[in-house]
This record gives C-alpha cells, sequence and structure tokens, in this order.
C-alpha cells in the first residue's frame, strides 16, 4: 500500500501505456469459449485506466474459494493480472463470449467486506477506475507469486500462499525444554546457547548469530538431544521499533481534556457511527485524547486508524503510542520499503495488530473490527491525493467510520472551513479545548511591517530590527527559535543584469532556483537540474543577480549574523525521508542547534520544548496564490507555526513579518482567534459561491501542443454544456482557460470548472464528461478531479 503511484515494471504496470483508447486497442479477448447459462460468473476489478468492470468465468475446482475480496489472476489481452473479485456477476446479453479465471492468487480474501465495499464507493465517487482504485488499496504481490505469474502466466488454486499473499516475514525462535542435561557430552557451542536459554525464557536466531558461529548447526544438535524446541514466527519488522522504549503513565488530564474523552469514550461505547471535530489549539494535548479514545476501542476488542498528514510525523507520533500500546501498532505510509508495508498489511488482515498509524493511505489498512478513526491535523492539504486516484483521506475516513459503524475524531487547532462548517450545521459534534494543557499560555505575536523597514542590523532586509533584537534575547536566555520561510534553495531567481532574462526551467513555466551548495539550478516541479555556472542560459553573460531568499540563503545569513550560534535547515534539500526529518529534530531536541530554518516542514505539529521564538520571515507570501483557498492556507500556517513556540517551561514569542500588515488572515493568526477567521472567510466565500456553499470538479488536460490541449479542453467544456444541469443552470461551467502553470514538464496545461450546489447534478455533469475522456481524446491526457484541493 503506498502513497505514489506504482513504479513501471511491477506486475501492475501495463508497458507504460497511459491513456484509455491505447488500453482498448490493445486489449482483446482470443480463444473465448460461449458461456455456459450454468456457469458461475464473477465480476472483477482489473488494474487497469478504464471505468468498467470485467466478467469472467470461474472453472469448477475453483468456485468454492472465489469470494468478494479474493485477489485472482486473469487473462487480460495476451498477459495475466492480478484482479479483485468484487461479486456474482450475470451472463451478458446475447450470450457473449468469457474467459475463464487464470487462478487464486491468495488463499484468504485481501479485503474485508467493509473495506472492499468502501473502496468501490470511493471509485464511483470519485469517477474512477475501480482496478487502479483498489490498486492503490492493495498489498504488493509475494515475489513467489510475482515469479510464477510472470513465468507460468497463472497460479494453482494449491499454490496460493498460506493466510493472505502479503510477503510474510518470520524469525526462529528457540526454547529450552525441562529434559536434564550433561555438559560433559555438550560442546562449547553448545553450552553457550543453553547459556543464554537459563538467563532468558527464549533466543532468537538472529541473536545467537551475535553469540556463536553457526547457530543452525548447534540448534539442530540440540534438538536431536531434545533440550531445545525451535518455532518459525511471524514479525512485523519495522524501523520504528528498533529501539527499546519505556511505557508511560497516562498524565492526569485538564477539564476539557477530560469532557472531550469522556464524550469520545461513552461513543465507542455506545456503538455505530459518530463523527466529531476535535478543536483545540496548538499544544491543548489532543495526542492524549486520542490515546484515550484508541484505548478504550481496544479494551472492547476493536481496531483503531490514526492518519497523520506528514511521513516526518510518525516517528513522534509511534513514539508516543509505543509508550502507551507497545509494540501492537503496525506503520503504514509511502516512505517504508515494501517488505515492511507488506509486514504491517499481514499483521493488519490477520488481526495480529489492530491500531494502524500512517499518511493519508493508511485509511485502506485492513483493520478488523474498526471502532475509531483518527485524522490529526485534519485541515492539511496532504490528505488529498494529487496524482493517480484522486481522493481524500480525511472525506474517506468519514465515510469508513460510517460503514464500519465506528466513530470518526477529525482534530485541528485550525480546522478547514467545510469540516468546522459541518460541526455549525450539527453533522459533526464539535468538542472545544481552548487552552493548552502545559500552563503557559499561547504566544504572545508581534506583527512586523515589512515596509517600515529599510536598513537592518544585520544588513538583511528580511531581518528587520524586531526579529534581530528578538534572536538576540532568544539567543541570550538560552532559547531556540524557529524561523519559517515557505521558499526553499538560496534564490527563487535569476536574471540576467545584460540581457535581463530570468533563468526559467525548459520543460516548465516557471523560474529555476538557485541551490548553492549543490552548485546547481533545479525545478521543484519537475526535477530538471543544470550545473550553477553563474552565467545566462540565453546569452553567456556572467554575474546572474539572485531575485528573493530562499531557505539557503537565509541560512547562510543567520550563521553569519549570529555566529557563534548554530543554525540548522529543515527542508527537502537537507531532510529527505524519515529518518533525515527526524534527525535534523532530535538535534533540536538535545539542544544542539539554536536556529532552526525551514519551510512548511517546521509547522506540522512538532513539539519541540526549548523553543521560545518563531519568526515568519514573509508571512503573506501564501497570499499570493490563485486559490480561492489562500487565505486560509495563510492563517492555517501562521497559527500552526506560531504554535511552536512556548510549549515547554518558558513562554513563546512570535514575530510575523509582512508588508500586508492590515489582511484579516494575518490580523486573525496574530490574535489566535479561529472565530473571527471562520465568519470573515465564510462570508467571502458565501459572496463567491464557493464551497460550503457549492462543490467543485476541476478537469485538467495536457499535452504536447498547446494548440492540443487548448482544443481539447474546449471539446470537454462543450461536452459539460450540452448536460441539462447547466442548461438548467444548477451546474457552472467555468472555463476553459490555461492553468496558471500553463507548461509542466514539457506538456501545456488547460483546465475547466464545474461548480454546483446540487451534488447529483454536478455529479452527472462530471460523469458526462469523464465518459467524453473514457472514449478517447489520445494523444492529450485529461484527469477529473472530485473535490480539488489543489487548484494549479
Amino acid at each position: 500500500m503506498s502513497d505514489r503511484p506504482h513504479e513501471a515494471g511491477t506486475l501492475f504496470d501495463l508497458d507504460g501505456l497511459l491513456d484509455t483508447a491505447t488500453v482498448r486497442a490493445r486489449v482483446k479477448a482470443p480463444r473465448a469459449e460461449v458461456v455456459d447459462p450454468n456457469a458461475f460468473l464473477v465480476e472483477v476489478a482489473v488494474p487497469v485506466p478504464i471505468r468498467r468492470r470485467f466478467t469472467y468465468r470461474v472453472p469448477d475446482a475453483l468456485v468454492a474459494r472465489i469470494v468478494p475480496g479474493a485477489r485472482v489472476a486473469v487473462p487480460f489481452g495476451p498477459r495475466k493480472l492480478p484482479a479483485i473479485v468484487l461479486g456474482r456477476a450475470s451472463a451478458p446479453p446475447g450470450g457473449g463470449r468469457i474467459r475463464d479465471i487464470a487462478g487464486i492468487i491468495d488463499a484468504a480474501p485481501v479485503f474485508p467486506d467493509e473495506l472492499l465495499a468502501l473502496l468501490v464507493e470511493a471509485a464511483d465517487y470519485y469517477l474512477h477506475p475501480v482496478g487502479e482504485v483498489l490498486r492503490a488499496a492493495t498489498p504488493a504481490l509475494p515475489r513467489e507469486a510475482m515469479s510464477r505469474l510472470r513465468d507460468v502466466g497463472f497460479l494453482d488454486a494449491d499454490e496460493a500462499l498460506p493466510g493472505t499473499a502479503i510477503g510474510t516475514r518470520t524469525e526462529l525462535v528457540v526454547r529450552r525444554t525441562e529434559t536434564p542435561r550433561d555438559d560433559a557430552r555438550l560442546g562449547e557451542r553448545q553450552r553457550e546457547v543453553l547459556a543464554l536459554l537459563d538467563a532468558r525464557s527464549e533466543v532468537t536466531l538472529a541473536e545467537l548469530r551475535r553469540h556463536v558461529d553457526e547457530p543452525r548447526t548447534v540448534l539442530r544438535a540440540l534438538v536431536k538431544r531434545g533440550l531445545v524446541t525451535t518455532e518459525e514466527r511471524e514479525v512485523v519488522a519495522d524501523r520504528y521499533f528498533s529501539s527499546t522504549i519505556v511505557r508511560d503513565v497516562a498524565p492526569t488530564p485538564n477539564e476539557a481534556q477530560r469532557a472531550a474523552m469522556e464524550t469520545l469514550c461513552a461513543a465507542v461505547n455506545a456503538g455505530g457511527y459518530h463523527g466529531f471535530l476535535l478543536h483545540g489549539v496548538t499544544g491543548s494535548g489532543k495526542t492524549e485524547v486520542y490515546l484515550r479514545t484508541i484505548a478504550e476501542a481496544r479494551a472492547l476488542g476493536r481496531g483503531a486508524i490514526l492518519l497523520v498528514p506528514e511521513i516526518a510525523l510518525t516517528p513522534q507520533l509511534v513514539g508516543r503510542f509505543r509508550a502507551r500500546f507497545g509494540d501492537e501498532i503496525a506503520v503504514l505510509h509511502s516512505g517504508l520499503k515494501e517488505r515492511e508495508r507488506n509486514d504491517a498489511w499481514r499483521a493488519l488482515r490477520s488481526g495480529a495488530v489492530s491500531l494502524a498509524i500512517g499518511a493519508r493511505s493508511a485509511i485502506f489498512a485492513p483493520v478488523a473490527r474498526l471502532g475509531v478513526i483518527v485524522v490529526d491535523e485534519e485541515h492539511d492539504p496532504s490528505f488529498k491525493q494529487e496524482e493517480g486516484f484522486r481522493y481524500h483521506a480525511r472525506d474517506l475516513a468519514l465515510l469508513r467510520a460510517h460503514r464500519a459503524g465506528a466513530v470518526c475524531v477529525l482534530g485541528s487547532a485550525t480546522p478547514s472551513v467545510e469540516t468546522y462548517n459541518l460541526s455549525e450545521r450539527g453533522k459533526l459534534t464539535r468538542l472545544s479545548m481552548p487552552d493548552r494543557a502545559t500552563p503557559r499560555p499561547l504566544p504572545s505575536v508581534e506583527i512586523v511591517d515589512l515596509a517600515r523597514y529599510k536598513g537592518t542590523p544585520s544588513g538583511h532586509p528580511l531581518i528587520t530590527t524586531p526579529l534581530h533584537r528578538a534572536i538576540e534575547r532568544c539567543l541570550a536566555e538560552k532559547g531556540q527559535a524557529i524561523l519559517f520561510l515557505n521558499r526553499r534553495g538560496f534564490s527563487p531567481t535569476l536574471r540576467c543584469p545584460s540581457c535581463s532574462e530570468v533563468m526559467e526551467c525548459p520543460a516548465c513555466s516557471v523560474s529555476l532556483t538557485e541551490h548553492r551548495r549543490a552548485r546547481a539550478l533545479r525545478c521543484h516541479y519537475c526535477d530538471f537540474a543544470a550545473p550553477s555556472t553563474g552565467a545566462c542560459l540565453r546569452c553567456g553573460e556572467l554575474g546572474l543577480e539572485p531575485i528573493g531568499l530562499g531557505t539557503e540563503r537565509l541560512e547562510e545569513a543567520l550563521a553569519q549574523t549570529f555566529a557563534p550560534a548554530r543554525v540548522a535547515r529543515l527542508d527537502r534539500d537537507t531532510a529527505s525521508g524519515v529518518e533525515g526529518v527526524e534527525a535534523v529534530l532530535d538535534r533540536m531536541r538535545r539542544r544542539e542547534t539554536d536556529i532552526l530554518v525551514g519551510t512548511q516542514m517546521v509547522t506540522k505539529g512538532h513539539d519541540l520544548p526549548g523553543v521560545t521564538l518563531v519568526g515568519v520571515i514573509l508571512a503573506d507570501q501564501s497570499l499570493a496564490f490563485p486559490d480561492f483557498r489562500s487565505a486560509e492556507r495563510t492563517f492555517q500556517q501562521l497559527a500552526q507555526v506560531s504554535g511552536r513556540a512556548g510549549r515547554g517551561d518558558d513562554e513563546g514569542r512570535v514575530i510575523l513579518q509582512t508588508y500586508q500588515p492590515e489582511h484579516p488572515a494575518i490580523v486573525q493568526a496574530s490574535r489566535h482567534d479561529y472565530l473571527a477567521f471562520y465568519e470573515t472567510e465564510l462570508e467571502a466565500r458565501r459572496e463567491l459561491g464557493y464551497t460550503p456553499f457549492s462543490r467543485m470538479v476541476a478537469v485538467r488536460v495536457d499535452a504536447g501542443d498547446e494548440a492540443q490541449a487548448e482544443a481539447v479542453t474546449h471539446e470537454l467544456a462543450r461536452v459539460a454544456r450540452t448536460h441539462p444541469a447547466v442548461k438548467r443552470g444548477l451546474v457552472r461551467v467555468l472555463g476553459p482557460a490555461p492553468a496558471p502553470i500553463t507548461r509542466l514538464r514539457a506538456r501545456y496545461r488547460w483546465r475547466l470548472m464545474l461548480r454546483g450546489a446540487d451534488r447529483s447534478a454536478l455529479r452527472g455533469v462530471a460523469g458526462l464528461v469523464a465518459d467524453r475522456i473514457d472514449a478517447g481524446i489520445a494523444p492529450a491526457r485529461a484527469t477529473v478531479d472530485v473535490d480539488p484541493v489543489n487548484m494549479l
């Protein structure tokens, strides 16, 4: 299970096929027999970009083992592909010709009924091929099954792997018997193994390898003498469980925490679906509420899922949950190796583990008897998948909880406007925690008008005098500071002083960012990179001028200005993956870093007790985005990063630098006033007709030729306008228009938007457009994004 699309070369890859027309041209069904009217037929979902189901016949020998959720091998064109059984099928009209299922891949269904029903419904809602939806949620095939399918083309029923087909991993466990031993007849290595067993109840083979040579030979001799027994035991391997951890004791909750815990635990005990918004300020102790609620579900024998927006947050959360629940936890996110994901999936599917923690794809975890789903930082846009199957994990969490009869908790200090509005309308029960769990209050916030400060002590225009003095004071008091700037690299733009050319990516309509330490110019959209020679790419003139400020340049300026303070940086360039992020944060926790410079990675829920100062270099930066949610995201970012200050024993201070000091989002964030922001933003949305007063579908088209992208988009808009719902004014078609980033990865991009308050009418129009795309628009490509979050 992964947040990323499957890479080319996996069993699911169709030789790089990109569009529906190509797939249909390649797929044929030769040598199929006329269907016997008494044949056992099933519908299956095949992982191809076609929004339809396929019917196959089940051989008599396999009928007893074919159930919904089972993974089977089916002939598809000239190949064999894995598919998921959806249910019984009727014979096609006129008899038709249907091919046989080739074999069973798993001895047990991959999906429980509840999860399979959720995925099928999600495919329908997001207008995405059901086979690709199930592929996104399916664990990879074990190597043995993949080899068999590739080499032979099918699997026999008795070749299916035991349990589920998620690559197993076992360890050999050795235990001492009660048989008396005669040390005089034992070799030195045998005595050493027995000595280890005398000291402990059991020892694994991996541990024995650290003490004796060729331990398997030694064990065979000891088993033959009846002195030890061995057993293969399945284990879940994961980097999060390699270290020991001290079990904690639940702290005494404050009044607001206790009220939330009592309400949530009562809902868990009552059974059935209940949806909640846990609105708690930063540092209010929401995680402890999650722990108590999940503990209540576990006490009742029910499972739980905890979703976090970033994989960088999982080590900290996993540590807290291990301290409370031990190692009965499965971690699921795209940063894991395939084997780690498979082990975690297998443990959950078998019921050996009942708690899953992970990023958005963990919503597909096969947790048995699901009792609680928690979505932490529910407002975060990373819960929306932007490629392939474009689902929103928060929305699917509510749907899955409803189907499973479970409690769903959406937690945030800055809820999305849509979620808070649901609580206003009574669709969610709102639980408030307005104060921090510690005695310290929320940090004080000062707004600094950048237009007023020209000369500064550091000589850098974006390190104003108030911020400079605040950093000096923080360092003098042995505190730590976080400076937030959502631009990585040294300089976001380079311009030639001779010809005024801005260095742009050759494949995208965006400027190249200078990364000085790497001596490279990079595109942050397509990853194009070129050596940074200092020469203009157009005229060859030397001496390119840096325009703007990135985290690398800010880090350098701070290190020079505040030496010998230790300055570190947290962005994609310095900390890729979970380990890199955690390494940077660990140095902060150990007080080995005085000033941390970072992009939005520093805003996400980190608990750093030593941080007393937060500085935001450009608080209005995100307001310039061409997106109706720009004010909301600005408020959320500022409130979240401000919440990193003053979480320990010392009070916190925040400085927001901005060219728009009177903008409502900035003023309300400085006052920690979510309700004022919500009311302002809701009124603006009402006037403009945006969500939650309407729903949206984005249709995006890209092609290698700009005229072709434009023509296809106009054709799709024409098709949309033929729908009766558009003619009656229930749905508006906005566009077509070039996308804000008109060229990306050497392809030109156009888009149109569908908007309407009537969900059924909007889905009808979107479905008509999707049907037209399915009919073929090659070589252009198009996607339908239901409930879009990213408007670029």
